[in-house]
């Protein structure tokens, strides 16, 4: 064999070799070729149910720039969130999100967060290894800094913003409310002189701005603490919902039967907002502020929308929105978001994105999380082994049918070592291991969860079949609470 064949030769068998080590994601990411990958846009939301959404047909509220991403894309109409070993629901959320570890798995790596984040398996991290330029603002809330994950991260926001004691306990049934969203000298989401919202816009602006100067493709990660309490909003907003407007909160209950065993009761923080026993009146002053910081919330999205439209950017971006949990605000004699019903766990999520169906509405559940793995296909990104959640990409082509692979057989949810739940098939059992009780709602016909059908006997194969499906789902998730002795005797 001659020099130029020899040479011919380990040249191709080189490049055979670096194609292999690249489809065994061996390789990082980064030395692949970004010229065809999209820049990505995650709006994510906190404490934001899924009924909060007009386009959706739920509720009389104003959202018009979130409407317009339902229009001009696809939403996930049955998105949910797997649940919380903390009263702080966000932080699991949040964990899991990062990691993309399902919840017990994603507990733990809690305390190890930092680990994770020095061998660079996080999101962002993946998407920089791809050739991203990763961006965040606002809410992070997990173990790790923000700082060091990603590349540019500007006004890192806590939990929530600090409250006053004026805001627990209220309306009261007479005289003059001692809390106002409004007065700016409470602080809260008005704490630096500008509302947090608007702040966390003018950073995901800026941030387009930069991403426009670069030859990278970007990855903006803009985390808003609203609708978090203090539901706090200027008065223009708060003026659009008189109390008038406000529908009743379906179904309305004084107090939830169950609360104190499951955790959601006197002591939890959420639950303090409002009085006990809970009134309309009390309800609805609650959700007027919720609906109030809601469409604030619209309006700085919208001005990101309007300032990537600018950019020239937006053919080639993909956007998700989306939150880390639903909340009760009034429904179920709930206020907080420590339960199992729809309106605390399912979220919205749409996708907006070249090739995206436009106006579409898919109802196969998935789990918020999938944005992660989602991504990581549309980057070329490698997937550590460890990724419990499952691409969309398949359910987004042109080419998808209702025929196409559904990612999950079932919905696992938790809370504690005081709540689960499976929703399968248009029903919904609920166990309360502590309170020893089951809790059965068909879902698909009674969407409000009002009708608890666990002690009809015509239910009883129905709740032993779910029951069935719970244990094996919870032992694929390596759930360590006990619920088989509530398993029901044939």
């Amino acid at each position: 064999m001659g020099h130029v064949t020899v040479t011919t030769y380990r040249a191709f068998a080189c490049a055979i070799f670096l194609t292999c080590l690249l489809a065994c994601g061996v390789l990082p990411a980064a030395q692949e070729n970004t010229s065809e990958q999209p820049n990505i846009l995650f709006l994510f939301a906190d404490d934001l149910t899924y009924e909060a959404i007009r386009a959706f047909g739920h509720t009389d509220i104003d959202t018009p720039n979130i409407d317009r991403l339902v229009n001009r894309g696809t939403t996930f109409s049955h998105a949910y969130n797997m649940g919380s070993w903390s009263g702080a629901v966000c932080v699991a959320s949040r964990t899991m999100l990062i990691t993309g570890r399902s919840v017990w798995d994603a507990n733990d790596i809690y305390k190890t967060t930092d680990k994770e984040r020095q061998a660079g398996v996080l999101w962002p991290q993946l998407l920089s290894q791809a050739g991203y330029r990763t961006f965040m603002t606002g809410k992070w809330h997990i173990r790790t800094d923000a700082d060091k994950c990603f590349d540019i991260a500007r006004h890192v926001r806590p939990g929530m913003p600090k409250s006053v004691e004026s805001a627990y306990n209220r309306p009261p049934a007479q005289g003059k409310d001692p809390w106002s969203p409004t007065d700016t000298s409470l602080g809260g989401f008005w704490e630096g002189g500008r509302h947090w919202s608007a702040v966390t816009a003018d950073d995901a602006i800026d941030f387009l701005g930069e991403a426009k100067a670069g030859e990278k493709p970007a990855f903006f990660y803009v985390a808003f603490n609203a609708p978090h309490d203090p539901r706090q909003s200027p008065q223009e907003f708060l003026d659009r919902y008189p109390i008038e407007r406000i529908a009743t909160a379906k179904p309305f209950l004084t107090e939830y039967p169950y609360a104190e065993e499951i955790g959601a009761g006197k002591k939890l923080r959420d639950e303090k907002l409002a009085p006990f026993p809970r009134t309309e009146q009390a309800v609805a002053v609650h959700r007027r502020e919720y609906y109030a910081i809601i469409t604030h919330l619209d309006a700085q999205i919208g001005r990101i929308l309007k300032a990537l439209d600018a950019s020239g950017k937006a053919e080639n971006t993909w956007i998700f929105f989306t939150a880390d949990h639903g909340l009760s605000v009034g429904h179920h004699g709930l206020v907080g978001k420590q339960n199992q019903y729809d309106h605390s766990i399912r979220v919205p999520f749409v996708v907006v994105g070249p090739g995206v169906p436009k106006g579409v509405t898919d109802t196969t559940p998935i789990y918020l999380q999938d944005v992660m793995p989602t991504t990581l296909e549309l980057a070329g990104a490698h997937q550590p082994e460890h990724v419990f959640f499952k691409s969309l990409l398949s359910r987004l082509g042109k080419a998808k049918s209702d025929a196409s692979p559904k990612p999950y057989e079932s919905i696992y949810g938790s809370y504690l070592m005081l709540q689960r739940s499976i929703t399968h098939d248009g029903w919904k059992l609920i166990i309360y291991p502590s309170a020893k009780v089951l809790r059965l709602y068909h879902v698909q016909d009674d969407p409000h969860e009002t009708v608890d059908l666990a002690a009809e006997p015509e239910c009883a194969d129905k709740i032993s079949q779910l029951f069935d499906r719970f244990i094996i789902l919870q032992r694929e998730l390596q759930d360590p609470v006990d619920v088989t002795y509530l398993k029901p005797s044939k």
